[in-house]
């Protein structure tokens, strides 16, 4: 069979990229000594699979955190989120193909990784790769949905494209680091699956800028709310795993949970799984059940770095809308987290989750600037090559001119510098002019404190204005603080107009 070949580039932000490395450059693990990292290069070389694909799999499955042996609501456990459930039982065949006992797969980073690494080997070997195709990341894509053990073809591949996304971007997580390259993928038959990432997909009934996909019918009660219970709350969860895996479990119908809606880590994009008027089964409680609306973020509790400024921004929105049309009071009274359920033996959302914050935005609050700059394509901050180039000819433009390039998988980012008068939050806006035919999915990069995020903007409509972009804790002084990577799977030119900086 002819595979079907996708360039697949960068989707995500939710991995912490460095993007000056050149296109091409060969993929080396650049990284210092360190027992995590260690463990990868022993167990790619153990079972002859790619070393920072074995990385990004893990990473996108756990960010690289074993949890200290506690399981993910699915019964998966490790870094690489080796699973026990009715219908995966990918931590036993992992025990039997490396011999190491199920006990220490839970618990040791180690031979987690290498019994990820065993897995993962043995759904190649399933697929027929032999030495050459080991040797080409791209070959392993539908390996690696394998691993996933998703429950239907478009989750196979929004999990594999999860994989793929951060060797795209490049990740650094817990000392160990996957530099940025070039992948091609081989999806095969998941080429037509159908592709939850896509602006153009099965659009919820109830809230439209959600995708919609049907948990499975054992995992939810029917019913006819608001005529048979009043909706009056919002609980806020944590899903305890990653945003493929979740919609795929709520799918399961060994599961026994559900919730309406699950957000992504990396961008806030939302996925519906049980109508509004339905009954999930997430609150432990069949009273709060009954009255209230469950939303799942991708994420561990104990692990801050889930919780991102998109996820916040698209959970409040989603939060808001829910308030508004069920007259849900906008107070920790009516959104409320699992841990505050009666009878809960949760602790989610937990101490990581920012009620101020997320409260903020579900109320509308931006924060007032203390402090605020401007850069524009022709101020002295900015920066790019000669592939970026020059137009007046959108009225919708700030300034007299902006940029343009054509999107390629390459970082080639233009950059704006500014000075950052202190350490501290600021938001951070962006002004392009919007058309249809510019970029459906423009990421810009904001160099964050902790590392780069990146945040994608649809560039065909919204333009003309200031839109934020999310905040962000900026380090002091004069430095590029956002950029606009022409690396993007989206279509259209990519914009570069100007972008505001503001103290919160």
């Amino acid at each position: 069979m002819t595979l079907a070949r996708t360039r697949l580039v960068a989707l995500t932000a939710a991995v912490i990229t460095s993007l000056m490395v050149l296109a091409g450059q060969p993929a080396l693990a650049q990284h210092t000594a360190n027992p995590l990292s260690e463990a990868f290069d022993r167990a790619a070389a153990a079972h002859d699979v790619p070393r920072d694909l074995l990385v990004a799999l893990g990473y996108a499955e756990t960010h690289l955190d074993g949890h200290n042996g506690e399981p993910s609501a699915s019964g998966g456990y490790g870094v690489m989120h080796l699973v026990s459930n009715p219908t995966n039982k990918s931590l036993e065949q992992a025990a039997e193909l490396t011999g190491q006992p199920v006990a220490k797969l839970r618990k040791d980073d180690a031979a987690n990784i290498l019994g990820g690494a065993a897995v993962l080997r043995a759904h190649a070997d399933k697929l027929g790769l032999d030495e050459a195709a080991r040797d080409d990341i791209g070959r392993w894509y539908q390996a690696v949905a394998a691993y996933g053990n998703a429950t239907s073809p478009e989750l196979s591949r929004l999990y594999a494209d999860a994989v793929y996304e951060s060797l795209g971007l490049g990740l650094q997580a817990r000392g160990v680091t996957v530099a940025p390259q070039e992948v091609t993928a081989d999806r095969g038959a998941l080429a037509d699956a159908r592709d939850l990432n896509a602006q153009a997909t099965v659009a919820s009934a109830d809230y439209p800028p959600a995708a919609w996909v049907a948990a499975n019918s054992g995992n939810y009660t029917a019913s006819s709310r608001e005529s048979s219970y009043n909706i009056d709350r919002v609980i806020i969860h944590v899903t305890q795993g990653s945003y493929a895996g979740t919609i795929s479990w709520f799918q399961n119908p060994s599961a026994n949970v559900s919730a309406h809606y699950v957000i992504k880590s990396s961008n806030g994009a939302v996925t519906q799984m049980v109508r509004d008027k339905d009954i999930a089964w997430h609150a432990g409680n069949w009273t709060y059940n009954t009255r209230s609306i469950g939303i799942e973020h991708e994420g561990w509790v104990d692990d801050a770095s889930w919780f991102t400024d998109a996820m916040y921004r698209a959970s409040a929105a989603l939060t808001k809308h829910l308030c508004d049309k069920y007259g849900i009071p906008k107070t920790r009274t009516g959104i409320i987290g699992h841990n505050e359920v009666p009878g809960a033996t949760h602790t989610d959302p937990g101490r990581h989750w920012n009620w101020t914050t997320f409260m903020n935005y579900v109320n509308g609050g931006g924060g007032t600037p203390t402090w605020t700059t401007t850069v524009d394509n022709s101020s002295s901050g900015f920066t790019a090559s000669a592939n970026w180039g020059t137009s007046a000819y959108s009225s919708q433009r700030h300034g007299t001119d902006y940029r343009f390039a054509e999107p390629v998988a390459a970082s080639d980012p233009a950059w704006y510098s500014a000075a950052i008068p202190s350490a501290g939050t600021y938001r951070v806006e962006v002004w392009y002019p919007s058309d249809p035919g510019y970029n459906s999915s423009a990421p810009y990069i904001v160099a964050a404190a902790g590392g780069n995020q990146t945040v994608y903007v649809d560039q065909r409509s919204g333009g003309g204005a200031w839109r934020s972009i999310g905040t962000f804790s900026l380090n002091a002084g004069t430095q590029n603080v956002v950029g606009v990577s022409r690396w993007t799977s989206g279509t259209g030119l990519v914009i570069a107009d100007a972008v505001r900086i503001s103290r919160v």
